[in-house]
């Protein structure tokens, strides 16, 4: 199965959502993409990813636009901008879903009051796409 995740920056929702979900089963086929991506996947994200063990290294922004001409069994987005935005694939898509959550990069503070919104925003990624691979991945 191929999963594609849409974000508007790829820096922080759709990077913890490709890690988690690739965590899941190694025969997912996961990648993750920003209708306008940033320069770096931010710092915090890797942080709280490498505390549930989920490695990023290697992981950078990618524009969605690499990724049009290719087939998707899912086009899964996690933010209302990449949802309104999103590019017109010219691969078969099997099925487009929405997934939001808010966004851990509004957060502002010292790391002691950042961090846990990143980590809120982890397990709720976690919850929903476990969910959503029991849903769609298992059947």
């Amino acid at each position: 199965m191929k999963i594609l995740i849409l974000c508007t920056g790829n820096s922080c929702r759709s990077q913890m959502a490709e890690g988690i979900l690739a965590s899941f089963d190694p025969f997912l086929e996961v990648h993750s993409a920003g209708t306008n991506p940033a320069p770096a996947v931010n710092p915090n994200t890797i942080v709280v990813m490498d505390e549930i063990g989920i490695s990023l290294d290697g992981h950078y922004p990618k524009n969605a636009d690499i990724f049009k001409d290719e087939s998707f069994d899912f086009v899964i987005t996690v933010c209302d901008h990449a949802k309104e935005t999103c590019p017109i694939f010219t691969g078969k898509v099997g099925k487009h879903l929405h997934i939001g959550f808010p966004d851990p990069a509004d957060a502002v503070g010292t790391p002691e009051e950042v961090l846990p919104v990143y980590r809120h925003a982890r397990e709720d990624i976690k919850k929903r796409f476990w969910e959503f691979y029991q849903e769609y991945c298992l059947s």
